[in-house]
């Protein structure tokens, strides 16, 4: 079992409350650095897609 170094966004700075990722064994696993326990687990084309409609501003909410 292949599982690289938790890693953080760098606008997280020295904050511990972030999402962590990294890759497993050809998935992609997703944890809340201040509750290791869960983790979830997607493939790295859904991953992508969740990257892309967070960049794109579509789950942005209204003022």
């Amino acid at each position: 079992m292949s599982k690289s170094i938790w890693q953080k966004s760098s606008y997280s700075g020295a904050s511990n409350e972030c999402i962590e990722v990294r890759g497993s064994d050809g998935l992609v696993e997703l944890r809340e650095s201040d509750d290791g326990d869960v983790i979830l687990h997607t493939d790295p084309a859904a991953f992508a897609g969740l990257l892309s409609t967070i960049k794109s501003g579509e789950l942005n909410l209204p003022a």
